[in-house]
């Protein structure tokens, strides 16, 4: 589940961000290893929880699958809303009362 999104703005990561570029932060909180995941170009973070044990590379495979995944999902959202709005527009007028 994403964290955090800038909405409003596609470019709300850095300008300079390469496609692709993620960012990983590893904290340890207990016996649980926390892994962050940051989009540098959309800014969209996911966060993963995994015991300490488990490879620092597993983690963060399964943390940067995550954030790919939410990026779909994001990018899908994004076409629904842009689908919708020309559907919106294309409507009668409303019912009900107009203030």
């Amino acid at each position: 589940m994403p964290r955090k999104r800038h909405k409003g703005r596609k470019d709300a990561g850095r300008a300079d961000a390469v496609p692709g570029e993620v960012y990983i932060e590893f904290k340890q909180v207990g016996q649980a290893m926390k892994v962050t995941a940051v989009d540098a170009a959309t800014g969209l973070e996911v966060v993963i929880m995994g015991p300490v044990s488990a490879a620092q590379s597993h983690l963060q495979k399964v943390a940067v699958d995550k954030l790919k995944m939410q990026l779909k999902k994001a990018e899908a959202e994004a076409e629904t809303d842009d689908v919708e709005d020309v559907e919106n527009t294309e409507q009668g007028p409303s019912k009900g009362w107009t203030a």
